[in-house]
């Protein structure tokens, strides 16, 4: 594998064949590790004018963060580990572990117990070493992403450091968050192969591999998705729901729909089916929502009003992601975009959230589902380049055949750049058909 240039297998003859084996998915890893930590690292310090980086973590009580840096080997930290990123006169940026065991090959060893017992005081030393002006500890009001630091590392850190040092501390959370949201070329590369991965699992499960109508149920399907990522070495970071709207008289909630409210409805022909669904691979996750119709006996495609309804959600993500702007913060696209919106006649509900190392990720928040006036906090942080978001909306739609109102639900992975956004597998434009039997 050439893991500068990361890419799924050409000729992978089936979904298994393009996943990596897991010694190479570590190796992958471990390399984008050091490349983010030469690259980006510097840069990032160097704008947030913070000189010294301390992460801090003790085992099973992990700092969020700390899990983007450890050695693809490490499933946690061990014991207490004490990461120091510190700035140089020369521009790069000094990689130190104090730690039990050695940290990988990105970190220097920077604790000999042998010559001082108490790790804490090892920790100052190398402070004394650097002598920086701004010392940066994970605390965070608006991101629990970078609220690392618990209170009782925080409090052996105080009783340890020299006064001196102890008034150069500050929160860490704009650069906690730089790091987390901004992704390098190598990472991207990867990113389109491991949402291709993911469209690829919902293609299976909405397909009559899966389904067959009158005796499948939602459960079903969202259980086989839990089986597959697993026969595909793969993760899953939240359990799949799969809901139904339907030509009946129940008033769709998009809510239960998230929380596996219509987990045991039997899947019938004229059913327009829904799927929530993400995978953890490489340490990136996905988060992608799409929609398949049952066909009816004699059908081929879908009804023309509920392809037409599809086509209002591909309108709607068009009309939010040209509000976009560098700088621009979550708040300002979320109003723009809405307005626009409901201009052309759309009823729009806008929630995207940034994507990387977590799910739901540290950045800028577009809106969420219950609060459409702007997010107080992460709404009002300014986007930035090479970041990723889960671009997530939906628009209610009156289906006059129906009698009711039902909702286009989307959600697909895109990457925001100088180009713009574009998708990183492309994006769902037209329903999903699941034949009779």
């Amino acid at each position: 594998m050439n893991i500068i240039s990361f890419t799924l297998p050409a000729n992978a003859s089936n979904l298994a064949d393009s996943i990596l084996p897991m010694r190479e998915r570590a190796e992958f890893i471990d390399h984008i590790t050091s490349q983010r930590v030469e690259q980006l690292l510097p840069k990032l310090m160097n704008e947030h004018n913070i000189d010294m980086w301390l992460i801090i973590s003790r085992e099973y009580n992990e700092d969020p963060i700390i899990k983007t840096l450890l050695p693809a080997t490490w499933i946690s930290a061990r014991r207490t580990t004490i990461l120091v990123f510190a700035r140089k006169k020369d521009g790069s940026v000094g990689a130190h572990a104090i730690a039990p065991y050695k940290v990988g090959s990105v970190f220097e060893k920077a604790w000999d117990k042998a010559k001082q017992p108490n790790q804490w005081l090892a920790l100052v030393d190398l402070i004394a070493k650097y002598n920086p002006n701004t010392i940066g500890i994970n605390q965070s009001t608006h991101w629990a992403h970078a609220d690392g630091l618990v209170a009782t590392d925080k409090e052996n850190l105080l009783a340890h450091l020299p006064s001196q040092y102890k008034t150069k501390l500050v929160s860490a959370e704009p650069l906690a968050v730089a790091w987390l949201e901004q992704r390098i070329p190598a990472e991207i590369a990867a990113y389109k192969g491991i949402v291709k991965i993911a469209h690829d699992i919902i293609a299976e499960a909405f397909s009559n591999k899966v389904i067959t109508p009158n005796q499948t149920t939602t459960d079903d399907v969202a259980w086989w998705l839990r089986e597959r990522v697993r026969e595909l070495k793969l993760q899953t970071w939240f359990h799949p729901s799969v809901s139904i709207q339907r030509s009946d008289a129940v008033v769709f909630d998009h809510e239960s729909s998230f929380t596996n409210g219509y987990d045991k409805q039997i899947i019938t022909p004229g059913d327009l089916l829904h799927v929530d669904f993400g995978i953890t691979y490489l340490r990136l996750n996905t988060d992608t929502q799409q929609h398949a119709y049952v066909l009816k006996t004699g059908e081929n495609k879908a009804p023309v009003f509920l392809q037409q309804a599809f086509a209002s959600g591909n309108q709607l993500q068009d009309l939010f992601t040209e509000q976009f702007l560098l700088g621009r913060t979550g708040n300002e696209v979320l109003k723009r975009a809405r307005k626009s919106a409901i201009s052309q006649g759309l009823k729009p509900t806008i929630y995207t959230h940034p994507l990387g190392y977590h799910g739901h990720a540290a950045g800028t928040t577009l809106g969420m589902w219950d609060s459409q006036g702007g997010v107080m906090g992460t709404g009002d942080y300014p986007l930035h380049l090479n970041t990723a978001y889960s671009i997530e909306l939906n628009n209610a739609v009156y289906i006059e055949p129906w009698q009711k109102k039902i909702r286009i639900m989307l959600e697909e992975d895109a990457i925001f750049d100088q180009s713009g956004v574009w998708y990183l597998n492309g994006r769902q434009t037209a329903l999903l058909l699941i034949k009779p039997k």
